[in-house]
C-alpha cells in the first residue's frame, strides 16, 4: 500500500473503530446522526473514464442541497473521491468559512463492501457509492450494497457495448439477492446541442434497463470541480449545476420504495 493511501486513516464512527486499514480512507466529518428510512446508490461501469467520480460527488452535493444526510463512499482503489475531499478540505482550512456542501468521504475499496456497510450508514439519508472499474468483487459488492445501481454512460456505440458486463453483473445480483433492486442508465458527458444523446438513448434500448430522463452535458465547470469544488459553488445558476439538480430530484423519486 502506498503512503498515500495509508496517510489519511481514521474511524469514521464508533462501530467502525478499528478498521482504519491501509484500505479506509475517510475525510469530512460525519456528524450528527439523523433517524429515518436510507437509501444506497451505487455508480458502477466496469468501463473506466465514462465520469463516475464527478457526477458521484456532484451527485453527492446536490442530495445534501435537499437537505438529505449524505455520505460518500469511493470504492475505487485510485481513491479519486477522496482526493478530491481531501483537496477540498486543504481549500476550506486556507480560506475559512463554512462548507454548505460537506459530506463525509470514505474509501472502502472492499469485496465485503456490502457487509461492512451496515456499521457506517446508520445516520444518513442517503449513501452514494462510487464504484471501481475493472475490479469485479468490489463492483459486485458495491451493487450489493445498493437500493439503486445507476450506470454512467457517456454518448459512444463503445460506452454502449461496454455496457453488456455491467448490466450483466448488476442482473445477476439482482434475480440472485436483490429482486428489489433498481437500475438504470445515466447519459454522462454529452455534448450539448446536439442529436447524440437521442442517438445513444435508442442504442441502450437494447438493453432492459430504463434511461433516466435527466442528462449530464460536458462543461467546463465539471473539469473545474476536480480542484475539490462542486458545480453549485462555481456557477449555483448554471447549466451544470442545475442538470445535477435535475438529476439528483429524478434519482430522489426514484429512491422511494427502493430501500
Amino acid at each position: 500500500t502506498s503512503p498515500s493511501l495509508s496517510r489519511y486513516c481514521w474511524p469514521v464512527s464508533p462501530a467502525h473503530r478499528g478498521h482504519g486499514s491501509p484500505e479506509t480512507r475517510a475525510s469530512g466529518n460525519p456528524g450528527t446522526c439523523l433517524r429515518g428510512k436510507m437509501t444506497v446508490i451505487a455508480l458502477i461501469n466496469q468501463k473506466g473514464g465514462v465520469g463516475k467520480t464527478t457526477l458521484s460527488v456532484q451527485l453527492a452535493a446536490a442530495l445534501v442541497l435537499h437537505r438529505k444526510k449524505v455520505l460518500l463512499i469511493d470504492a475505487d482503489p485510485q481513491g479519486s473521491a477522496l482526493d478530491w475531499a481531501e483537496t477540498r478540505e486543504q481549500r476550506r482550512e486556507r480560506e475559512g468559512g463554512v462548507d454548505a456542501h460537506r459530506f463525509p468521504v470514505i474509501g472502502l475499496p472492499k469485496q465485503i463492501l456490502h457487509k461492512e456497510l451496515p456499521s457506517l450508514r446508520e445516520g444518513y439519508d442517503i449513501v452514494v457509492i462510487d464504484g471501481p472499474p475493472r475490479v469485479y468483487e468490489v463492483a459486485r459488492s458495491a451493487v450489493l450494497a445498493s437500493d439503486i445501481a445507476l450506470v454512467p454512460v457517456t454518448p459512444s456505440q463503445y460506452d454502449v457495448w461496454a455496457a453488456d458486463e455491467t448490466i450483466r453483473l448488476i442482473n445477476e445480483c439482482a434475480d440472485l439477492y436483490k429482486p428489489n433492486l433498481k437500475r438504470a442508465f445515466v447519459v454522462n458527458r454529452k455534448i450539448a446541442n446536439s442529436a447524440i444523446g437521442r442517438s445513444v438513448r435508442k442504442a441502450l434500448d437494447a438493453y432492459d434497463t430504463p434511461v433516466l430522463k435527466s442528462v449530464i452535458c460536458q462543461r467546463v465547470a465539471f473539469a473545474e470541480s476536480a480542484q475539490g469544488r462542486t458545480v453549485f459553488e462555481l456557477d449555483a445558476d448554471g447549466p451544470a449545476a442545475r442538470e445535477v439538480k435535475e438529476l439528483a430530484a429524478e434519482i430522489l423519486k426514484l429512491s422511494v420504495g427502493a430501500a
